[in-house]
C-alpha cells in the first residue's frame, strides 16, 4: 500500500524551539502508539510516513536533533508533580536538549564575558552554550540502537537552511561593444542536506551528505556545526563556519543550477553563517519540491512537460480527494497580519522600515504565490501555539494565538533563556496543541476519505467513530489515528509552576540581579569592539564606567521589564 507521507518544516523559533520539540514529542509518540497496534481489531491499516524533515534556526536544529533519534527509543515525560518540576529528562532528547539546555537560568551564563578576548567580539551574547549542547546531543552512540521504524521512511532526508554571508557567486554573460561582459551576482540561500543512513537502503543522492549517528566521522561533524550555523542569530549569537565537501555543495537540488558556469574548484568548500531563518524562515517550499519528487516518480511525470506537470502536481497537492502527501509546519511564530503602514519619512525610521523590507522580500517566495493562495489547499498544514485563558468557573475569557501563548514568545523570541518554568510550559502547550492538532484538525472529509484510494483502504471495514472529528463543523476523520480519551473541554495538562498557577512566572528581584553581570558584559564588549590605542582606550574605559554601560545595560534591563510585563510574566 502507498504510504501518506508527511513533510515536516520548523520554523525559526530561538527557545521557543521549547514548544516545537514539545509537538515533535507528541507527534512521534502518536506514532509509536499506531504502530504498536497496527493489525490489531478497529485499527486504521494505511501507513503514513515522514521523508523528510527541514527547518531553519531554531526548527532546523529541532529538525536534526530530530534526525538523531531515528533509531533511538524517546520515553515520554509525564508532567511534573510540583516539586520534580526542574528535573533534567536526559531519557527525552528533545526535551533535554530544549527544556534542560545547561541551566536552569541560562542568562547569567549568556552574560558571562569569558568569551570576550584579545579585542574580539563575535556576539553580543556568550554562545558556549550552544556549543556544549550541541556536543552532548551529537556525540555517536550505538547504545539504544533500534531498526527505523515503520513512520519513517529511509533514506530520510533532513537539511536546515543558512545565511551564507559569503555567498556563492556566478555571472550572466551580456554582449559589449568588443567583448562580453560577465554581469556578477551571488547567492546567500544556502541549504546543509543530510540522509540518515539505513543498513536497508543506503544513502546515494547526489547532494545530500550521508549521516550515522553512529559514528563520530566528518558527516557527524558536519551536521553539528550545521545546526549551530543555522541558530546563530544575527550579532546576538555567534556566527558559524560550516566545512563541506564540494561534491555536497554543487549539487544540493535548490543550488545546483549557479555552478553551471561557475564550477566550485576546491576540493572542500568552507561558508561563515549567520541565522538561517534571516533568508529562509520557514522552507516549506523545499519540502514540497522534496514531496513532489515523489509524486512525480510514482505517477512518471517526467514523460510530460514541465507547465503540464506542475498543473497536475497543483491539483494533486490541493485536493483531499486525491493528495498523497502534504507539508506539516511547525511555526512558534505565525506571521501576523500586516499592520497600517505609517508613512513616517524620519531617518530612524526609514532605517527600520528599509531592514524589514528587505528581510520580507528575503523570506518571499514568488515562485509559490498561486499555488500557497489555494484556500482549500490539503497539500500544508501548520501547528503554531494556541491557549485559552478561563475564568474559576472555567468559561473562555480570551484566546491567546502564536507567540502570544508561549512563555518564551517575550524578548523577541529569547525570553525562554531567562527561566526554565518558561521552557517546560511551551514544551507542554506543544504537545497539548499537538494532540488537539491531530484529533480535530489533520484530517480528511468524509466524503473525501471514500475517493481518497490510501483513506479508504485504511479505514475499510472498521468502526470509524472512534477517529472522527466534528471540530471544524463538518464530519472529518484522523489522518493520524489517536487511541487516548479525548480531553475534557477546557483542561490542558500543564505543570504546576512556582506561580502556584499552570501560567509561569519569573519575580521581579531574580531579573534585577542580572544588572550587574549586564553591565560588565557591556563594559567588555565597549572596550573591546575594536582596537585603540592607549589614549582611546582609556577614555573608552572611563566613559563605560562612569556612563555607557550603566546607560546601554539599565535600556536592556527597561526593555526586558517590559517584556515581561506584556506577556504577564513578571511577579513581584
Amino acid at each position: 500500500m502507498k504510504p501518506f507521507r508527511i513533510g515536516l518544516c520548523m520554523a525559526g523559533a530561538v527557545s521557543a524551539g521549547a514548544y516545537t520539540a514539545g509537538v515533535m514529542d507528541y507527534l512521534l509518540e502518536a506514532l509509536e502508539e499506531w504502530e504498536k497496534r497496527r493489525g490489531q481489531s478497529g485499527v486504521p491499516s494505511h501507513r503514513v510516513t515522514i521523508p523528510v524533515m527541514g527547518g531553519a534556526s531554531a526548527g532546523g536544529m529541532t529538525a536534526m536533533l530530530a534526525a538523531s533519534t531515528i533509531n533511538k527509543s524517546i520515553t515520554p515525560v509525564d508532567v511534573p508533580a510540583k516539586d520534580r518540576l526542574y528535573d533534567e529528562h536526559p531519557e527525552n532528547k528533545l526535551y533535554h536538549s530544549w527544556v534542560d539546555l545547561t541551566h536552569r537560568d541560562m542568562f547569567p551564563k549568556m552574560l558571562d564575558d569569558s568569551d570576550i578576548k584579545g579585542n574580539r567580539v563575535v556576539s553580543l551574547l556568550n554562545s558556549k552554550f550552544i556549543d556544549e549542547v550541541a556536543d552532548k546531543m551529537f556525540a555517536a552512540t550505538t547504545v539504544g540502537q533500534r531498526p527505523t521504524p515503520a513512520y519513517f521512511e529511509s533514506p530520510v532526508k533532513v537539511f536546515t537552511t543558512l545565511s551564507n554571508l559569503g555567498g556563492f557567486h556566478y555571472n550572466v554573460d551580456f554582449v559589449s561593444g568588443r567583448k562580453k561582459e560577465k554581469y556578477n551576482m551571488s547567492v546567500h540561500n544556502d541549504y546543509a542536506c543530510f540522509e540518515v543512513v539505513d543498513a536497508t537502503v543506503p544513502s546515494g543522492t547526489p547532494g545530500w551528505i550521508p549521516l550515522d549517528f553512529t559514528k563520530d566521522d566528518a558527516a557527524l561533524r558536519t551536521a553539528k556545526d550545521a545546526a549551530m550555523a543555522t541558530g546563530a542569530f544575527p550579532l546576538g549569537l555567534q556566527s558559524r563556519i560550516l566545512e563541506r565537501e564540494t561534491k555536497y555543495v554543487q549539487d544540493i537540488p535548490w543550488l545546483r543550477d549557479i555552478f553551471n558556469n561557475s564550477p566550485i574548484k576546491t576540493r572542500t568548500v568552507r561558508t561563515l553563517n549567520v541565522d538561517g531563518g534571516m533568508i529562509n524562515n520557514e522552507p516549506y517550499e523545499k519540502v514540497r519540491d522534496l514531496l513532489d519528487d515523489f509524486t512525480v516518480e510514482e505517477r512518471k511525470l517526467k514523460e510530460i512537460s514541465l507547465d503540464q506537470r506542475k498543473e497536475v502536481l497543483s491539483k494533486v497537492n490541493s485536493m483531499y480527494e486525491s493528495f498523497e502527501n502534504t507539508v506539516l509546519m511547525i511555526d512558534p511564530f505565525p506571521s501576523k497580519s500586516p499592520q497600517e503602514f505609517q508613512y513616517d519619512q524620519g531617518l530612524f525610521q526609514v532605517m527600520g522600515k528599509t531592514l524589514s523590507a528587505m528581510t520580507a522580500q528575503m523570506r518571499a517566495k514568488p515562485l509559490d504565490y498561486r499555488v500557497s493562495m489555494l484556500m482549500a489547499d490539503a497539500g500544508k498544514f501548520i501547528v503554531s501555539p494556541s491557549r485559552e485563558i478561563r475564568d474559576e468557573n472555567g468559561n473562555i475569557v480570551s484566546e491567546l494565538f502564536g507567540e502570544k501563548a508561549i512563555a518564551c514568545g517575550t524578548l523577541g523570541g529569547f525570553g525562554g533563556f531567562l527561566d526554565k518554568e518558561f521552557r517546560i510550559h511551551d514544551y507542554y502547550l506543544g504537545r497539548y496543541n499537538c494532540e488537539v492538532f491531530l484529533r480535530d484538525y489533520f484530517t480528511v472529509p468524509a466524503d473525501a476519505l471514500d475517493q481518497n484510494p490510501i483513506f479508504a483502504q485504511g479505514y475499510a471495514g472498521i468502526d470509524k467513530a472512534p477517529f472522527s472529528s466534528m471540530a471544524t463543523g463538518d464530519l472529518r476523520y484522523q489522518i493520524i489515528p489517536l487511541f487516548t480519551e479525548r480531553p475534557q473541554a477546557g483542561t490542558i495538562r500543564m505543570p504546576v509552576f512556582s506561580s502556584g498557577t499552570s501560567w509561569p512566572s519569573v519575580r521581579e528581584s531574580s531579573i534585577d540581579d542580572l544588572s550587574k553581570p549586564m553591565k560588565r558584559r557591556v563594559e567588555k564588549i565597549i572596550l573591546n569592539i575594536a582596537e585603540f590605542n592607549w589614549f582611546t582606550s582609556s577614555l573608552l574605559w572611563i566613559g563605560s564606567k562612569a556612563v555607557l554601560n550603566r546607560l546601554i545595560a539599565g535600556k536592556v534591563m527597561d526593555a526586558i521589564k517590559a517584556s515581561l510585563k506584556e506577556w504577564e510574566l513578571l511577579r513581584r
